[in-house]
C-alpha cells in the first residue's frame, strides 16, 4: 500500500506533464479503439453470418442472375432443410442520398432461414398477404420514422418503375449485431411487373439462400449443389455465406489494411511519447533512485516504482479513452445511418485497447528502470536532475 501511495505521489508531481500526457493517452487510445470499432463495423455481416447457411450465385459474375426453375432442384439436394432467394432492388427513395439496402425476397422461405430477424406473427402473416407488403428494420424505421402502415414511394433504378411499398411489419434484431437496416419487399411483385414490361428479366433472380442441416456438411453440400448445375447456361457457385460476405469486404481491403496499419501506428507514436515523458521523468529523479540504493532498497523495488507509475498513467488514460469511445460510437453510429448497420463497441475491443494501455505502459518504463538501477549511488547523489 504504502509503495502504491509513493506511485501515486509521483505521478501527480508534475501536474502538467501528467495531464498532457493523459490527454495523448486518452486521444490515442481512444481513436484506436474508434478505428478498430470501424473495421469490426466492416466485417459485421460475416461475423453474423449463420454456419448453416449456403449462398448459391451465377459463378461468373454476382451481376449474372439465375433461373428461378433451380429452387426445387437445389430443394432436392440430401442435406438442403430449406431455400428462398433474393434480388438486389437499388430503388431510390426521396433522394439518391437516401441509400439503404433493399432486397425483394421470396417471402416465407425466406425469413424462415433468417430467425434472427424478430417479427410479430401477425404482421408477418400482413406482410405474407399483401403482395406490396414491405418489412422495414428497426434501424431503417428510427432513420426515415417509417411507421406500420406508411407507403414508401421508390424510384427503381435497376428495376424501372415507380414502386408503392405498404409497411406491415417493422422487424427486430435478435442480437445487437443483427442487421435492421434493410427494407424487404415480395419479389413475385417486381417478377409481375417484369413479366409485362421486360419479359427477358423475369423468372430470374440473384441468389439463393440455402439452409443446411449441420455445419460440417457445408463444403459437400456446396460441391452436390454445384454439380447439379454444372455444364449448363447457368453454372452456380455455391458457398457459405460468411465466405459470400467476405467476397464483398475483400473489395475494399486496401482500406481496411490501411485503416489497420493507421490504428497501430497511433499506439506506437504514444508509446514513444510515453517513454519520453518517463525518461524525463527518471533523469529529474536519480539521486532520489540512488538515495534508496543506498537505505537498501533493490532493483526490483526503484524497478516496481517506476513501472507502476507508467502503467497508472497509461491505465488510467486508456480507461478515460474507453469511456469516451461508447457514447461516441453511438452517436456516430446514427449520425451515419445505414451506410454501417452495426456500429459498435465490442468487448474484444475493449480488451484491446487495455493491452494497448498496458504495451505502451511497460515498454515505456524499460528504459527508465534500467537506467535506475544501474545508477552508481555516488554519481547519482552528485545529480541535480
Amino acid at each position: 500500500m504504502y509503495t502504491l501511495r509513493l506511485i501515486v505521489k509521483n505521478a501527480l508531481r508534475h501536474k502538467l506533464r501528467t495531464s498532457l500526457t493523459v490527454l495523448g493517452l486518452v486521444v490515442a487510445l481512444f481513436a484506436f479503439g474508434l478505428l478498430q470499432t470501424v473495421i469490426d463495423a466492416w466485417y459485421a455481416g460475416a461475423e453474423g453470418a449463420s454456419n448453416t447457411t449456403l449462398v448459391t450465385r451465377n459463378k461468373t459474375s454476382l451481376v449474372f442472375p439465375l433461373p428461378l426453375s433451380y429452387e426445387a432442384r437445389i430443394r432436392a439436394v440430401p442435406g438442403v432443410t430449406g431455400v428462398g432467394y433474393a434480388n438486389w432492388f437499388q430503388g431510390t427513395y426521396k433522394d439518391p442520398k437516401n441509400f439503404f439496402a433493399q432486397f425483394a425476397i421470396s417471402g416465407a422461405s425466406y425469413l424462415d432461414i433468417y430467425p434472427d430477424y424478430l417479427l410479430p406473427p401477425d404482421l408477418r402473416a400482413a406482410f405474407l398477404r399483401d403482395r406490396k407488403g414491405a418489412l422495414v428494420g428497426r434501424k431503417l424505421a428510427d432513420q426515415f420514422g417509417f411507421k406500420v402502415g406508411d407507403v414508401i414511394p421508390l424510384k427503381g433504378t435497376i428495376y424501372p418503375g415507380d414502386w408503392e411499398l405498404v409497411v406491415r411489419g417493422i422487424f427486430d434484431g435478435r442480437q445487437s449485431t443483427t442487421n435492421t437496416a434493410t427494407l424487404f419487399l415480395h419479389w413475385d411483385y417486381v417478377n409481375e411487373s417484369l413479366k409485362k414490361t421486360l419479359p427477358r428479366r423475369a423468372n430470374q433472380i440473384g441468389v439463393y439462400v440455402v439452409r443446411i442441416d449441420e455445419p460440417e456438411n457445408a463444403a459437400a453440400i456446396s460441391a452436390a449443389i454445384d454439380k447439379e448445375f454444372g455444364n449448363s447456361l447457368a453454372e452456380t457457385l455455391t458457398e457459405t455465406e460468411k465466405a459470400f460476405q467476405l467476397g464483398f469486404v475483400s473489395m475494399s481491403e486496401a482500406i481496411v489494411v490501411a485503416i489497420r496499419v493507421v490504428s497501430f501506428v497511433v499506439i506506437v507514436i504514444i508509446a514513444a511519447v510515453m517513454a519520453n515523458t518517463m525518461a524525463m521523468s527518471a533523469r529529474e529523479r536519480l539521486g532520489e533512485y540512488a538515495t534508496l540504493k543506498a537505505l537498501g532498497f533493490g532493483p526490483g523495488f526503484l524497478t516496481a516504482m517506476i513501472l507502476g507509475e507508467s502503467l497508472l498513467l497509461s491505465l488510467f488514460g486508456a480507461a478515460l479513452g474507453i469511456v469516451i469511445l461508447f457514447p461516441f460510437a453511438a452517436f456516430l453510429g446514427s449520425v451515419m445511418g445505414t451506410m454501417f448497420p452495426v456500429f459498435e463497441v465490442t468487448r474484444l475491443t475493449v480488451i484491446q485497447q487495455i493491452l494497448a494501455a498496458l504495451a505502451i505502459g511497460s515498454v515505456a518504463a524499460i528504459a527508465p528502470a534500467l537506467r535506475a538501477t544501474r545508477v552508481n549511488i555516488v554519481e547519482g547523489l552528485r545529480s541535480v536532475g
